[in-house]
Parts: structure tokens; C-alpha cells; sequence
């Protein structure tokens, strides 16, 4: 049975204690507190902070009765703290013990904690600099006011500043219970990830394996989606967005939108050169290559323009004037770029519901790759491996020219990112038809010859590519009917060498990259 939030009894606020390391609006908020008749307490930076506004405040030594010490480790660390945030007023006991030991009771935490994810981002970060922004004293603080949240109020985010200010000025200096609840919940989650977050950079200083002993994922709901996959499923984005991506221009991002710009940008970001990917339903249906953007997108979109209408557009340049009316003309979901020229914003803009979002950080590749699974977590390592010209091994008696090869890498690169079975056609600087997530193989490589068929692309000559070896001779064969003389895939079969066999029959040339790239 749920057990239902709490609504009831209210707590008037008479003592508050504020000690953060972020002291953005702190001032402003300490001076509405003392308007309010509120006793202050405070530690060494913050209260100086304070005193130096004009506010007054008791220093934290005058409640201990002891003086910061250890460089500042130890200063809230005191049972008169901890007994004023954890102490129950309505228990005899605890009334009797404040009493009998002098401590009175605090009623409102602001605490921030020391900057340490912030921290451990500087480049050249030294482990004792890590170490000496890893806060003690205020998570205990934190811990013990969110367990006494019927007596005891926290607050740890400045975004909550306002909402509380105007609660306890609304209603004398009180605060619900359930607001109260609320900010405990909120304090609980903000130790949580802090902890996680140590937990994460001790383990990569200490070289620890890639998948953890214990998974811990603590992160804050970054965008609250208007469903997840379909209407009647709820949706949320988790973890930081933004640093990725900046949106410029449209609607709000749909749960499907992420999926399938994930998809796009990660491929985008496999090419050097100039390139386009267009996505739809977590496939590309067009992916290209050429000496400017405009070009690259011609070919992506000659793919499958039939499919990429409603999709999404990944390049790897700024968006220019020429580009943005070719774009136009097409509708499309999103169009992620590094940058977009303030002429072709204002073609773009024309049409008022589609997102444009500029690429701001290459923060795209998880560390993890994580899905649910029954009742826990499924967790793999990224697929980050990049095939080369020197990582392939021709295994046919013909050996691929040097247009082949690069037909060959470039399929690979698609193939990596779609679904599985996978089966892509393709010339050095585009795609072909591309045969997405189908039960068999040979299934996928008729498909992407049919859509070739369909957009009017002459496979003849091409490169395939499989993101898996070819079980049978079968798959290799459905590729050489329609034309394609050079086969990149992983190798690793028993049937092998009959696979290979074909080939030489035929006169093909075929490379293993010893590497598969299922997609599931």
C-alpha cells in the first residue's frame, strides 16, 4: 500500500542556520529571513558574506562553543547542530535533553554543498584538490534535517529560494508539511548524486573496471516530456541536455524527437568531412558525404526521400543561407548543426514548430549504456570502435581498389548505427538503400536493394556492408544480384569459408573487420 504524502501540520520558523558554498542570491535571501524575525546562524565564509550586507549573524563557534578548525573540515560537526536539526519537540525526552544541554532547536537548513562535480571537471585537477571538495559537514547536516522534515526544514537548490521566501511570508514564517516533505525529498536526492558523483571520479582515478560493482544513477529530471513513446505513456528526460545541446528555434523536444536525434548526431559525428544524416524511427534513411553541406544533403535525401519526410537532419557544419532553402523545402522534425548563419535562421524560422538546436558540446556518448530490463538494468559499455583502412583483412583472392574500400568504410560507419539485421549499400560519399532491423538477413539485404530501386540508384559496382557475419552464402549472394562487387563485415562464422568461396566465384572482393556491431 502507498503511503500518502503528508498535509498536515505547519512549522513556524524561529532559527535558521545558512551555510552554502554557492552564495548566488543568499543575500537577498537572508535579508527577507531577518525581515521576518528569524534568528540567523552561520559558518565562516557565508557569515562574512552576510555581515558584510549589513545582516546580522550568529557565527557557528558561538553555538558550539568551539572554533572552526582543520582548515574548515570540522565546523558543523557539533552535537549543539545535529540535536537542533534532529531533535522531536512534541518527544518529552528530547525537550528535556535540549534543555539540560543548552541547545535549542534549528528549524531551517540552507545549505549548499562544496562544488564537487563542478570541481572535478578542471582540466589538470590534482586528486587532493578533489579530495579537499568532497563536503562533509553539510550532507550530515542535509541527512538530519530531510529525516526530521515534520521539524526541521532543508533547503539546497537556489532555485527553491523564492518558492520558500514566499511561503513563510505568506503564512508568518511557516512552512507546510508538505512543502517541508517535498524539500526533504529534494535533499535526499541532492546527496544521493553528490555521493554518486565521488563515487564516479574515485573509481576513474582508481582505474577501475568500465562496468561497476554497484550501479548508482542519480540524476535530475532535465526536461519534462509531454509523453514518452506513445500518448498514454508518461515521459521525462534525466541528466544534464543542455550542455549539449542549446534550442534555438520550435516546439519542445518529444521523447521520440531525443531518441531519433541521438541516432542522428552520433553517426554524424562518425565522418570528418562535410556530412548530413537524416533519421526516421531510430534508422538513417540517408547519410552522405561532400565538399559542402548542400551537396552531402542532395545525395542523404536521394536515399529515401520518401522516408525522410517527418525526420531529422544531423550535420557536422553550420548552416548556411543555400543550405537552409534547401532544408525548407522538406518537413522536418529537428535540424541539429554547430552553428546556423543569421540568414539561414531567418529562412528557417519560417516555419514556426520546427526545432533547431545547436550542437554546443561533444558530450554526446554516455559512459554507459543503460536500458531496463524485468526488474533491474542492463548495462554495456558505448560502442565507440571506429574501423580504419588499416583494420581490415582482405580474405578474397581480389582485393578491393582503393574507391572500394572507401565505398566499404563508409557502408560500415551506417551500418554501425542501424537497427540489426543489418544491411547497407553504398558509395564512397553516400548511401544507397539501407535494410534496417529485420529477423534475417537476406530479409534486410532485399529491402535496402528495393529501396534503392525505389529512389532510382543504380547499386551496380557499389559496396555492402553487414553489421554481422553472413550465416550462409545466401545474404552474400542477394548482395551480388543486385551489383555490388566489394562485402565489408565482420567475419567469425563457421561457414566462412564457404562465404568467401562465393565470393571468389563471382569475383568480389570481400574484407573482414573482425568487429560486429549488433544494434538491438
Amino acid at each position: 500500500m502507498k503511503t500518502p504524502a503528508p498535509t498536515g501540520t505547519w512549522l513556524t520558523v524561529r532559527r535558521a542556520l545558512i551555510s552554502v558554498s554557492d552564495k548566488e542570491g543568499i543575500v537577498g535571501l537572508a535579508q527577507r529571513l531577518h525581515t521576518l524575525g528569524i534568528e540567523l546562524i552561520s559558518t565562516g565564509g557565508t557569515g562574512k558574506t552576510l555581515r558584510d550586507a549589513g545582516i546580522p549573524v550568529t557565527p557557528i563557534s558561538d553555538i558550539t562553543g568551539f572554533p572552526e578548525i582543520l582548515d574548515g573540515r570540522v565546523k558543523t560537526l557539533h552535537p549543539n547542530i545535529h540535536a537542533g536539526l534532529l531533535a522531536v519537540p512534541d518527544n518529552p525526552d528530547h525537550v528535556d535533553q535540549l534543555a539540560r544541554h543548552g541547545i535549542r532547536p534549528i528549524d531551517l537548513l540552507i545549505v549548499n554543498l562544496y562544488p564537487f562535480e563542478s570541481t572535478v571537471k578542471k582540466p589538470e585537477l590534482s586528486l587532493n584538490e578533489a579530495i579537499e571538495n568532497i563536503d562533509i559537514g553539510g550532507p550530515a547536516m542535509v541527512r538530519a534535517s530531510a529525516k526530521n522534515y515534520r521539524h526541521t526544514a532543508v533547503v539546497v537548490s537556489p532555485e527553491r529560494y523564492e518558492n520558500v521566501l514566499n511561503e513563510l511570508e505568506t503564512h508568518e514564517g511557516a512552512l507546510s508539511e508538505e512543502t517541508r516533505f517535498v524539500l526533504a525529498c529534494e535533499a535526499f536526492s541532492h546527496t544521493a548524486r553528490y555521493d554518486a558523483a565521488i563515487t564516479g571520479y574515485l573509481g576513474s582515478v582508481r582505474g577501475a573496471a568500465s562496468l561497476p560493482g554497484t550501479l548508482t544513477i542519480v540524476e535530475p529530471q532535465a526536461l519534462s516530456l509531454r509523453y514518452g513513446e506513445n500518448p498514454h505513456q508518461e515521459g521525462a528526460l534525466y541528466g544534464e541536455f543542455s550542455p549539449s545541446f542549446e534550442k534555438l528555434h520550435g516546439k519542445d523536444l518529444s521523447y521520440n524527437n531525443i531518441l531519433d536525434l541521438q541516432a542522428a548526431v552520433k553517426l554524424c559525428a562518425e565522418f570528418d568531412e562535410p556530412a548530413v544524416i537524416i533519421v526516421k524511427h531510430n534508422n538513417p534513411c540517408g547519410a552522405a558525404t561532400g565538399p559542402d553541406l548542400t551537396d552531402a544533403y542532395h545525395k542523404a535525401l536521394a536515399t529515401d526521400a520518401k522516408s525522410a519526410f517527418g525526420g531529422i537532419v544531423a550535420v557536422n557544419r553550420s548552416v548556411d543561407r543555400r543550405l537552409a532553402g534547401v532544408l525548407n523545402e522538406l518537413f522536418l522534425e529537428v535540424i541539429a548543426a554547430p552553428g546556423f548563419e543569421s540568414d539561414a535562421m531567418d529562412v528557417l524560422k519560417k516555419k514556426k514548430d520546427r526545432r533547431l538546436l545547436k550542437l554546443t558540446e561533444n558530450r554526446l556518448e554516455a559512459r554507459l549504456d543503460v536500458r531496463s530490463a524485468f526488474g533491474g538494468y542492463l548495462v554495456q559499455t558505448p560502442d565507440t570502435k571506429r574501423i580504419l583502412t588499416t583494420d581490415v583483412k582482405t580474405v578474397t583472392t581480389k582485393k578491393p581498389t582503393n574507391d572500394e574500400l572507401a565505398a566499404m568504410l563508409f557502408a560500415w560507419r551506417v551500418a554501425k548505427n542501424v537497427r540489426s539485421n543489418a544491411i547497407v549499400y553504398a558509395r564512397e560519399d553516400r548511401t544507397l538503400g539501407i535494410g534496417a532491423g529485420q529477423m534475417s538477413r537476406i530479409d534486410s539485404s532485399r529491402i535496402a536493394a528495393l529501396k534503392a530501386a525505389e529512389a532510382g540508384l543504380d547499386l551496380k559496382g557499389c559496396a555492402v556492408a553487414s553489421d554481422a557475419f553472413f550465416p550462409f552464402a545466401d545474404g552474400l549472394m542477394e548482395a551480388i544480384q543486385v551489383g555490388a562487387t566489394a562485402v565489408i563485415q565482420p567475419g567469425g562464422s563457421v561457414r566462412d569459408q564457404e562465404v568467401i568461396e562465393a565470393a571468389n566465384a563471382h569475383g568480389i572482393a570481400m574484407v573482414f573487420t573482425g568487429i560486429r556491431h549488433f544494434r538491438h
